[in-house]
């Protein structure tokens, strides 16, 4: 059974890596929403240990840990916060270059970051030109 939970961890893991080296921003928070539940995968598969209940056992039936599934919850909700707040985040960045792609995403950048250096130097030129005049 580990075995399995071990193998499900990390082919989602991997499914997540892979996700998060293509240049598309849906794709890479994608990868990160995928890795994060691998990640909660895996603290589930911990907590696979069975034992007697550790305050109050009134039967001998097997109990799983409760504070893994605890933390897998928490994992859940954070995993869940982060992935609204990269949705945020891609939605602003597509509606301000108009492209999903990093690699169009960077050359705007360059061309807005040019533009303005040569708004700068023009500034400047004319902030001297009247200094001296």
């Amino acid at each position: 059974m580990n075995l399995l939970f071990a193998l499900a961890a990390g082919t989602l893991f991997g499914a997540g890596a892979y996700l998060l080296l293509h240049r598309d921003l849906v794709r890479v928070v994608l990868g990160v929403a995928v890795i994060s539940q691998s990640a909660t995968l895996t603290v589930m598969a911990s907590g696979l240990t069975r034992g007697s209940a550790p305050i109050y056992p009134l039967s001998e039936l097997p109990v799983s840990d409760s504070l893994a599934q605890a933390m897998a919850l928490t994992a859940i909700v954070i995993g869940l916060a982060v992935l609204a707040l990269l949705l945020v985040l891609v939605l602003r960045v597509v509606r301000a270059f108009r492209s999903s792609g990093l690699d169009e995403v960077a050359a705007e950048e360059v061309a807005m970051e040019a533009e303005l250096e040569r708004r700068r130097g023009y500034e400047h030129e004319e902030e001297e030109e009247e200094m001296h005049a």
